[in-house]
Formats: C-alpha cells, structure tokens, sequence
C-alpha cells in the first residue's frame, strides 16, 4: 500500500474514531430528551371536550427519537381492568416551550375485577414530528393524581 494511501486511511479512522464525541454532544438526537420525572399536573385553561376520563395514574413516560422526530410513550394504571380506547391527547403548546399530553381512557363498560397491578396497566404512544418539537424545552403527560416530564 502506498504511503498516501496509507495517510489517507489513517487520517479516516481518525475522523470516524472522533465521531464518537457527539454521544454525549446535544448535537446527537438520542439525547434531546432526557428520563422522565415525577411533576405537578398542569392546569390548563379552556373546556375539555373529550368524553373519555384521565388515567388514574401516569407510571412511566419516555422520548424515545427517531428519524424524523419522536415517540413519546406512557403507562398508566387503572383501578380496575378492562379500560380502553386510551390515547395521548394533546392539549395547547405553552409559551415556555411545554407540550402537555393528557393520557385520557375509557372506563369499563361492565363490571370488572381488580387484579394485579401488571393486568390494570395500559400503554399508549404519539408520534411526535421534528417540525413540533422545533421548540419543545418538556414535554408532559398528565393523569388524574399526577403527571410525568422529561426535559431537553
């Protein structure tokens, strides 16, 4: 192999082993968004029309990016099985850059057991594009007692 040649892979495998920086760089988007922590719910202004009511309790929350944005997930407990059609709701962007979820469900259309906690918990996923989360500093999923966020 030539000496040229040579440089020239050396000098690549130095450029690729520095690639390794932007893992903790805020460049990289797998750490735009940090774990979830406990927060106050938020009040939000305005009348909901949405019929369905808010999860009992938020468990877990996280931002997981993707190409072309985000998926944010939440797991929720209910009192009771059987509960469905739960969805991500999305309410208004705040000023200071918060976007709230409301994890919102309905109820049981009979009577149900109460069993394990793991048999009353429900999961739900949004996605989230680039383009919304442009301005985005936490993003907030909120249940009846409590609420869940993870910051930039």
């Amino acid at each position: 192999m030539p000496v040229s040649r040579r440089f020239v892979v050396l000098g690549l495998g130095l450029a690729l082993a520095g690639c390794g920086g932007l893992r903790e760089s805020r460049l990289n988007p797998f750490n735009w968004f940090r774990r979830s922590e406990p927060r106050e719910t938020i009040v939000l202004p305005g009348e909901e029309t949405d019929p369905r009511g808010l999860v009992e309790t938020v468990l877990s929350m996280d931002v997981e990016p993707i190409p072309g944005g985000a998926i944010v997930r939440a797991r929720g407990l209910t009192p009771t099985q059987g509960w469905w059609n739960a969805e991500l709701v999305g309410r208004d962007f705040d000023e200071n850059g918060v976007l709230v979820y409301e994890f919102r469900l309905l109820p049981p259309v009979g009577q149900t057991d109460v069993n394990t906690q793991r048999s009353r918990e429900i999961d739900v996923a949004i996605y989230i594009s680039d383009i919304k989360l442009a301005n985005v500093r936490e993003i907030v999923v909120q249940g009846a007692s409590n609420a869940r966020s993870a910051r930039r």
